[in-house]
């Protein structure tokens, strides 16, 4: 587990590994740490390692942006027909 706190933009990141998010009594150590945070309202993120390729997605991810982008421009710059 791996906590980040950034009190500049009042977020805190806990990040669980796959292992970890398996565990019951981690998942209870979270708990208080939320707690405690929210109290001084801070946005508090669990972050969960996923089981597909990281690089594989965010390519897919990526490429299906930019299409959808240039969609909509291509729409935008479509003459009106009346």
């Amino acid at each position: 587990m791996e906590i980040n706190v950034h009190d500049d933009r009042k977020i805190v990141e806990i990040w669980l590994s796959h292992s970890e998010q398996a565990d019951a009594a981690l998942r209870e150590q979270i708990r208080p740490i939320y707690q405690e945070y929210n109290g001084k309202k801070y946005t508090v993120v669990v972050f969960q390692s996923g089981t597909e390729d990281l690089y594989e997605q965010t390519h897919q991810l990526l490429l299906y942006n930019r299409n959808r982008a240039a969609e909509l421009e291509a729409k935008q710059q479509a003459p009106v027909m009346e």
